[in-house]
């Protein structure tokens, strides 16, 4: 299924692993189309299986990824980077090592950084130096959040140092060894840096997600859910599977 409704793009799949698959093919028509497309990713569960279609259709050739650039929404801080739930290591793992890209065009926040509000700077700098982000890869909080912008009274306009909600520790606990082990702390791309993106994609996926997903889509533009900015950017592409989806088809 698709649909259009206002500057979405909407496209519900049969389920997880097509969500992926679809994704997997919309970056790498990106990349196609423009071998120095500079990307934006994300970490978390959902781009797990586009990563893996996407490292697939690498080695069968059908995309390259040599000369692509690539800036990750947000890291925790502080973390080592050897942490093996820092998303350094997640992106190596789970991408990077298993495709053509030169390690000197993956960034990620550095969360080793001993100044952070300096680190946070450079990081939104380099964006800038490398021609800002042509497609930006999205998954949503529970909580509304995007990157690692949590719920807040303004949508905050460049990368930073934020304090993590609850909601998302919580959520993030399940990777970790012990709940008190998760980073409180994180640097992320602002909103603002995100809304800049010349394209965005946004992937939906699983039951819980359902009622956010209508929020996103359809509620009011508000920092208190910070995807609802989605609604005015100018190209945004959202790939649900049918449980994330069952209350955003029946508004379209």
């Amino acid at each position: 299924m698709e649909k259009i409704y206002k500057n979405f793009r909407i496209l519900v799949a049969e389920d997880y692993e097509k969500v992926s698959s679809m994704a997997a093919d919309i970056i790498a028509k990106q990349v196609s189309s423009k071998i120095t497309s500079v990307l934006g990713l994300a970490t978390g569960s959902t781009p797990v299986g586009a990563y893996q279609d996407l490292a697939r259709l690498n080695k069968l050739g059908v995309v390259d990824f040599e000369k692509v650039t690539t800036f990750n929404l947000d890291e925790y801080y502080p973390i080592n980077k050897k942490n093996n739930q820092s998303y350094d290591y997640f992106m190596k793992d789970n991408l990077f090592n298993h495709i053509n890209i030169a390690p000197g065009n993956t960034f990620i926040p550095n969360g080793e950084a001993a100044d952070a509000a300096k680190e946070c700077l450079e990081y939104e700098s380099r964006i800038e130096s490398a021609g800002g982000i042509d497609l930006q890869l999205l998954g949503i909080g529970l909580n509304g959040h995007i990157g690692f912008n949590e719920p807040a009274d303004i949508f905050p306009q460049i990368t930073h140092h934020v304090k993590l909600d609850d909601s998302t520790i919580k959520a993030n606990s399940r990777f970790f060894d012990n709940a008190n082990d998760v980073p409180k702390h994180a640097l992320t791309m602002g909103v603002g840096t995100i809304m800049r993106s010349a394209q965005i994609l946004l992937l939906i996926s699983g039951a819980g997600k359902a009622e956010i997903a209508q929020k996103v889509i359809f509620g009011d533009i508000t920092p208190k859910v910070p995807g609802t900015a989605l609604q005015l950017h100018r190209s945004v592409t959202v790939i649900l599977d049918k449980p994330a989806a069952e209350k955003v088809t029946p508004m379209l």
